[in-house]
């Protein structure tokens, strides 16, 4: 008398779903790789010793502090309380009238929000100015 099933359950897994899975998530990252491609190119300067430096001084500087105020220079006032970007918008346009080449060196703290920096590069592209964004190592 023989008790024993003949049902003998496989323990193997089948590789062809394992497969159609990877097909299936390859595809979805493709696509969605190319519906994210709505990026703005920015052009970084490469840290290297053979760039070129400026020939003629920059005169006009926006200065961006650690709470988002704005000083002007030359003309502005360090000390003075800080101005909100409306503020100095008149100074600043007769200032880059009586610059040469029309480039507008932008400094800012690195504690200012860059919604504080982008309204000065924002301007600056309205009126059709070289913005120079200022950094230190």
């Amino acid at each position: 008398m023989d008790l024993r099933s003949n049902n003998q359950i496989k323990v193997e897994g089948g590789m062809a779903s394992m497969t159609d899975l990877v097909f299936l998530l390859l595809i979805f990252f493709i696509i969605m790789s190319l519906m994210s491609n709505n990026t703005m190119t920015v052009d970084v300067p490469k840290d290297s010793d053979d760039l070129q430096t400026e020939t003629k001084p920059i005169n006009v500087t926006v200065v961006i502090t650690e709470d988002n105020g704005y000083i002007l220079k030359p003309g502005g006032d360090v000390e003075a309380p800080r101005a909100e970007f409306k503020d100095i918008v008149p100074e600043l346009n007769a200032a880059m009238e009586e610059s040469e080449d029309f480039t507008l060196r932008i400094e800012g703290h690195r504690l200012a929000d860059y919604e504080a920096v982008f309204k000065v590069m924002a301007y600056a592209d309205v009126q059709q100015w070289k913005p120079a964004l200022a950094y230190k190592k």
